[in-house]
């Protein structure tokens, strides 16, 4: 059986239609459907509720020396209040897991994927046997998201307004105690709030209390964040995946991309210095999307990538979808998708799809 999230029941009672994710009975879509759930997402508020996400915390003298020596970002520069995506990585130079890190004052918060979080506690556990790793239960995490999403926010708590992209602070929603951190999944401004699973209803009520505000399932985050060229775990990311492969140096500040001190560092270090084997791309087709797992070919039929994640694009208005192909490759304009024993012609695409509006 499929665990649920604490608002389960509110969401079945708002027309969700469910499924299983990541071990999950998740809200996928609502009545409107998740085209019309994207579209309001791009033009006012979504809210989504991703409160299968785990929310760790890693506490103790050297806290921030203990997470450099596991990801490959800088947290010893990282102010309170600021938050910055990271990754675990293996000894191979492969993500383990990607994962949003918040320096709270007195520890670290770690919001963490739904499916991997019962091993990434595990395994931080295992590395930084001198600090105290904790998993917050119950909690919830909703994510408000679009144009509007923080002028909702700000009408209950101003102090949200004056937030700069990657940045939260600790708020009152409807009597409750949340972190709001400005940022998100979709591409889009906007907030993610994290508070006490009890909380969870009467914040969601007030934020639904606005006409801007409509709620979005899986489905349409799913889009949204392919649109924006975001990574999803287990998907564009893997153990067998580099960050440099998938596009994400940004992620590893300069510090810690010349001193090293993580697990794989010689691999990624390698390729930082002579380039990925493979790297990620954009790409669109003409009718149908290509999904997940098909094989991408030159014109003479050799097979020199595949596709890590593919769908419609309701703001771009096509089909879209991501792939990794061998670096030898990569300067190609166009490839041959092989589908369930069709060929479907893809065309090479800028990432994003659509441009990113995040505050700044």
């Amino acid at each position: 059986m499929p665990r649920t999230i604490p608002l389960h029941q509110f969401h079945l009672d708002a027309g969700a239609r469910t499924a299983e994710f990541a071990g999950y009975d998740m809200p996928m879509r609502y009545e409107a459907g998740a085209v019309a759930e994207h579209l309001h997402t791009r033009s006012a508020a979504g809210l989504f509720d991703v409160s299968h996400m785990g929310v760790l915390t890693v506490a103790g003298a050297g806290a921030a020396e203990g997470l450099e020596s596991v990801m490959p970002s800088a947290f010893l520069q990282l102010g309170e209040g600021r938050n910055r995506y990271s990754f675990l990585t293996n000894e191979h130079g492969g993500v383990i897991d990607d994962l949003m890190v918040t320096n709270r004052g007195d520890h670290f918060q770690l919001v963490v994927n739904a499916g991997t979080k019962d091993a990434d506690l595990a395994h931080l556990r295992t590395h930084l046997g001198g600090l105290q790793v904790s998993d917050l239960l119950p909690t919830a995490i909703l994510a408000i998201q679009g144009p509007q999403a923080v002028a909702v926010v700000a009408d209950h708590a101003p102090e949200v307004a004056e937030l700069a992209f990657s940045y939260g602070a600790s708020i009152d929603l409807a009597g409750v105690e949340v972190w709001a951190s400005r940022s998100g999944y979709t591409g889009e401004d906007g907030l993610e709030l994290v508070m006490a699973a009890d909380g969870a209803e009467a914040v969601a009520e007030l934020l639904l209390g606005d006409a801007r505000v409509e709620l979005a399932g899986l489905a349409a985050r799913d889009s949204l964040r392919l649109e924006a060229g975001l990574c999803l775990y287990g998907h564009d990311l893997s153990e067998t995946i580099s960050p440099v492969e998938a596009g994400l140096t940004w992620a590893m500040q300069k510090r810690r991309r010349e001193e090293g001190g993580f697990p794989g560092d010689g691999v990624i270090r390698q390729q930082l210095a002579d380039g990925p084997p493979r790297t990620r791309l954009g790409f669109t087709t003409e009718r149908r999307p290509v999904r997940e797992g098909s094989t991408l070919h030159t014109p003479d039929g050799e097979e020199v990538g595949f596709v890590s994640s593919g769908g419609f694009g309701p703001s771009a208005d096509r089909p879209i979808g991501m792939a990794y192909v061998a670096a030898e490759h990569a300067d190609r304009t166009t490839f041959t998708a092989r589908q369930r024993g069709k060929e479907v012609a893809v065309t090479v695409a800028d990432l994003p799809f659509v441009p990113h509006r995040y505050a700044r």
